[in-house]
Order: structure tokens, then C-alpha cells, then sequence
């Protein structure tokens, strides 16, 4: 049996920042992961380029059954120590909309500095690696059984993720681990997820697929202002995937098509200035033509706005600034961004990432209850979980 002080269980972005600062510390480390290769989620984020972090990182830009949660370890590593972690190693970047930060090339930048940061804290790597068991010794220590070997550590990370996008290879583990150990888990769902539509929704909007509109989506909840994208099996785009976090089913949602102006108002100043104009030009004026094409009454559009009755141009203005849409549900794991729910926080130091009933046995990144905002949240929350577990393991 080997003898290691930390076991991580996880080579994703969690697991290695968290083995990273505990090499630093002169533990003997080594990362366990089921896959073929480190961070492959680290790879595909962020279109291939890594959407890494957000110059506006806020705790309640965050979604838990604990709020507070999150905001120890945030504030104790903050977006500000990655993006000098990244500098350090020059690799270059750009902030994109909404203080969203990329990198200029590939993502693969951003796997090799944490790799080359293990390598320099000495961790030790070993994929294709399951755990077949976890055993608590009496010495709060751990046993572990595994396809490449058993193992005998004084420190154990839960580090494995959630279970979005299963061809990375997501799985419940973490869950199954808690719940071993008495740990509750509050029940997961899919989030930051495209929403699919009802069959009379779908064939009516499919034909948008391709479109993109900036708008403003909300629910009772919350609201967030991006683009939408009309898709062959419903609608995605940032202001979806935001809003989906916060929805639940048999919700409907609202979108206002045109969010900088007020179409009734429009539609009135036109009715005096151009009354022979017909009205599908009127508004395709403000308007992409292929969303008017489909939300315009047919019975409206070739008319001229003289003709118009006030009403049929307020139900006009409420079709397209007040679109009132119910999903069907949404694309669930395999196309989800993160996992909403998992692993009670209650359950969990704040500060160190430690299950409190049971010494030595750490939850960090995904696999708890913590679900930042698209756009960089989740990343750094994986930077802020890993690195606070690390300074303690």
C-alpha cells in the first residue's frame, strides 16, 4: 500500500489548484483521475479559449442553499490572484463582455500553468485511475482501493465535479461519497442550460434558428440582459443559459425583444409621421426582419399603421417587449455548463473545505452546492475552493 498525505480525487480545475497549493506546503500529493487526460473540461470551456475568471466577482452572483458560503473562500482567493498567476506566466488574454476573461489562444494556455505549477509544487498526476472504495480508518485516516493500486492518506479531496456534460466525463462520485459518510446532498439539475420548447413553440420558432438578439429575459426570480439564440430545439444564448439557473419547471419566462426602446411609442410617432407605411416595415426598422416575419399578427402586416386600431398596436408592442414563453424543459447534462445543487455547504467548513464530522475529508469545486453565473463564476470558485482546501490539507 502507498502512503501519500493528500489524495485528490479529480485533475480538474478544482482539484489541481487545491494540489498546487498543498505541494507548495511539502505535502506528498497525487491527483486520481478516472479520465485519460487532466482538465478536459478546461479545454473545451469557453469555445476552446477559457473563459478563466470575471473582473466582477460577487458572492451573490452565486446560487447555494448556504449564501454566505461561498464568501470566505472568495475573498481570501480572489479573481485578482489568478489573473496574477496567469501573468506570471504570460500567457495572454482579453476581457470580452460583461468583465468576462479569455484567452487570447487556446485553453490548453491555462491547463499547462497548472499543470507546470504541480510539476514545480511537486504533485503527482495519475489518470485513468477509479476508486473502487473509501474506507475511514480509525486514525482519521483513509484507505483507499483502486484500479491502479490501494492507498493510505492522512487527507482526502473530493474533487470530481458534478454531473454536467457526461461525455467528459462527469459522474455522481461525489455525491456517492458524501452520502457514504452522512454528508446530505441537496437534489442536482442541470444549469446554465439551453431551454427546449413546446411542439407548437418549436415549429413555430425553429425557422429563427441561427438568430441572436440582444434582449432581457426574466422569471419572478431575477433578470439578465444578453443575447438570446434561437435554436433548431429552442433557445440558448448567455441571457438563457442565466436565467435557466433560476428557473423551475412549468415556469414561464418573459423576453422583451427590443430593450433599449418602447415599440408602442415607435408605433405611435410612426402612425403620425409615415401613416401609409405598412407596418412590417415600421418595425422591421428597429427589428431583426426575420424575427417580425414570425412575431408580427399576419393580419397586421401588410397594413398600413394609419389603419391600426390603438389595441391591435399595443398587442403588437406586448408580442415582442413582453414575449411570454414557457419551456418544455431544458437540454439537461448533456449540454449543461454546471450542475446546480450537490453537496450540503452546511456540511462543510467555509474556510477550510472540510467535512466537519469527519477529519481529513475535503468537498472543493463543483460537487458542492455552490453555482456561480456563467461567464468566469465557476472557474474562479474552482480557483477559491481549491486553493483554501489547500492551504489546510
Amino acid at each position: 500500500m502507498e502512503k501519500i498525505d493528500v489524495i485528490i480525487i479529480g485533475a480538474g480545475a478544482a482539484g489541481l489548484m487545491c494540489a498546487i497549493e498543498a505541494g507548495k506546503r511539502g505535502r506528498k500529493v497525487v491527483v486520481l483521475d478516472h479520465a485519460n487526460k487532466p482538465g478536459k473540461k478546461i479545454l473545451m470551456s469557453g469555445g476552446g479559449r477559457c473563459n478563466f475568471t470575471n473582473l466582477h466577482i460577487n458572492p451573490n452572483d452565486y446560487i447555494s442553499h448556504n449564501p454566505h458560503f461561498c464568501k470566505s473562500a472568495l475573498s481570501r482567493y480572489t479573481q485578482w490572484d489568478f489573473i496574477n498567476l496567469v501573468k506570471k506566466h504570460h500567457i495572454p488574454f482579453h476581457e470580452k463582455t460583461l468583465g468576462q476573461l479569455f484567452c487570447d489562444e487556446k485553453s490548453k494556455a491555462i491547463l499547462d500553468m497548472l499543470l507546470q505549477e504541480c510539476e514545480w509544487a511537486g504533485a503527482e498526476i495519475r489518470l485513468n485511475a477509479s476508486v473502487e472504495r473509501i474506507k475511514k480508518l480509525e486514525d482519521h485516516h483513509f484507505k483507499l482501493k483502486t484500479s491502479r493500486g490501494d492507498f493510505h492518506c492522512q487527507s482526502l479531496v473530493i474533487a470530481s465535479g458534478g454531473l454536467s456534460i457526461p461525455t467528459m466525463g462527469a459522474s455522481p462520485f461525489a455525491y456517492k461519497t458524501a452520502e457514504q459518510f452522512g454528508i446530505a446532498v441537496w437534489p442536482t439539475r442541470a444549469g446554465l442550460v439551453p431551454f427546449t420548447l413546446q411542439p407548437d413553440d418549436k415549429a413555430k420558432y425553429e425557422v429563427l434558428s441561427g438568430v441572436s438578439a440582444d434582449c432581457i429575459v426574466k422569471n419572478e426570480k431575477t433578470s439578465f440582459r444578453e443575447n438570446i439564440l434561437f435554436t433548431h430545439r429552442g433557445l440558448s444564448g448567455p441571457a438563457i443559459l442565466q436565467i435557466s439557473s433560476y428557473w423551475q419547471s412549468g415556469e414561464a419566462v418573459k423576453i422583451n425583444l427590443l430593450p433599449d426602446g418602447n415599440i408602442l411609442d415607435l408605433l405611435i410617432r410612426a402612425k403620425q409621421s409615415e401613416p401609409q407605411k405598412f407596418l412590417k416595415n415600421i418595425v422591421a426598422s428597429f427589428l431583426a426582419k426575420r424575427i417580425v416575419d414570425i412575431f408580427l399578427p399576419e393580419n397586421l402586416a401588410d397594413k398600413q399603421i394609419a389603419t391600426i386600431a390603438h389595441k391591435d398596436l399595443e398587442e403588437v408592442a406586448r408580442r415582442f417587449q413582453a414575449w411570454i414563453v414557457k419551456p418544455s424543459g431544458t437540454e439537461g447534462y448533456r449540454t449543461a455548463e454546471v450542475t446546480l445543487g450537490g453537496v450540503d455547504c452546511n456540511a462543510i467548513s467555509s474556510k477550510t473545505m472540510q467535512v466537519m464530522q469527519v477529519t481529513g475529508l475535503y468537498f472543493i469545486g463543483e460537487a458542492l452546492d455552490v453555482t456561480g453565473w456563467l461567464g468566469g463564476f465557476n472557474f474562479q470558485w474552482a480557483w477559491a475552493s481549491g486553493w483554501a482546501a489547500g492551504q489546510e490539507v
